[in-house]
């Protein structure tokens, strides 16, 4: 909104020229979604409160967990109005990628958001049918495939992959596409929903695979970087780091709340936005495969539930971790939560710079 209204009295004030920049407007959406999130976080958990919105615990999960019942969730309400809002005032909303991020960031919600109303409102217990929040997450894959494939004319880098480490060198999906992404921004919610489950763990990781992809989306709109760390050059991409720097920012502040123990919890309405955005980022800047790495908590997580169902349905009862996903091994390890939840943080670290640095390695 600021780019389309300030922008163009630059030629009057020449100061105003700033708005041009996207570094300068990035800046100012992390600063914005801060802002936001520090100043009504509060009034949402005691709005939340008031409803009686609280967290539910499940009786089989590690009993250090039962204290956090009652705790307000649907907080993600607080991260999609944070990092939705200065997106629309700072970022280009003629850019076609900034418009199928806030497309899939609130699609991805309102699925969030009726299975968190359904569990906590309605108490029912497993929320949404499965089959109909998967269907929802199918349905987004298939209108953002078909958007990217129809409605562009890139050529074959529409319908390709970048491969970390590797120069110059892509793989290019054909018809298989679409259903690549489908399973991209279906399994990354999903993962991201899966890691929600100690306080501050699922919002950290998020926060440091948005800096990686909003520095990857601005490098990639760039053609004096593209060019240098031989990128493809996608002239749309770089407005993505002002919606990165939004998600980054409003992620900060929710964990402000969210820091154990925790004020309140972001539930299915923040997780499974903040994963089908993430998964959407990736496939707008050609990184399905980086995101492995840059997200590679995530996959960890997801992978951990997928074995543990498998080798008990497979072995009649018998487990490899303690409880899955991966966190609650640990946890009935021993560590803490704080101790889970940090070191984790430390490998999400790891593995974002690892990933930022094949960009050099190319």
């Amino acid at each position: 909104m600021f780019y389309h209204f300030i922008y163009p009295l630059h030629q009057y004030w020449s100061a105003l020229n700033v708005f041009k920049y996207i570094t300068f407007r990035a800046s100012y959406a992390a600063v914005t979604a801060l802002l936001i999130s520090f100043l009504f976080g509060g009034w949402v958990i005691r709005k939340l409160k008031k409803l009686q919105i609280g967290e539910s615990i499940r009786s089989d999960g590690p009993a250090s967990h039962q204290a956090k019942s009652g705790t307000p969730t649907m907080g993600g309400v607080l991260v999609l109005t944070a990092a939705v809002l200065p997106t629309l005032l700072w970022a280009d909303l003629g850019n076609r990628y900034i418009q199928l991020a806030l497309l899939g960031t609130v699609w991805m919600g309102v699925i969030g958001f009726l299975d968190d109303y359904l569990k906590v409102v309605k108490k029912r217990p497993k929320g949404m049918i499965g089959r109909f929040k998967l269907a929802g997450q199918v349905g987004y894959g298939l209108i953002l495939g078909a958007v990217l494939v129809f409605g562009s004319d890139g050529g074959a880098l529409v319908t390709s992959s970048t491969v970390p480490l590797f120069k110059n060198t892509l793989v290019n999906w054909g018809w298989l596409y679409i259903p690549l992404v489908v399973l991209v921004v279906t399994g990354t919610s999903n993962a991201v929903n899966l890691t929600d489950g100690l306080d501050g763990l699922a919002i950290g990781l998020s926060s440091l695979a948005f800096v990686g992809f909003g520095v990857i989306a601005y490098l990639s709109g760039h053609t004096g970087f593209a060019s240098y760390l031989n990128l493809p050059y996608i002239p749309a991409a770089g407005e993505l780091a002002v919606y990165c720097a939004a998600v980054v920012g409003a992620g900060l502040g929710f964990l402000w709340f969210n820091a154990h123990p925790a004020q309140v919890f972001m539930g299915d309405t923040g997780s499974l936005a903040l994963g089908g955005a993430l998964g959407t980022v990736a496939i707008l800047v050609k990184r399905e495969f980086l995101l492995v790495i840059i997200g590679g908590m995530f996959v960890a997580e997801a992978l951990s539930v997928m074995l543990q169902v498998m080798y008990f349905r497979r072995t009649g009862g018998k487990r490899i971790f303690k409880m899955a996903p991966l966190h609650h091994h640990f946890e009935l390890g021993g560590w803490s939560e704080t101790q889970v939840v940090v070191r984790f943080w430390i490998i999400g670290i790891l593995m974002l710079v690892v990933g930022m640095s094949s960009l050099k390695l190319q």
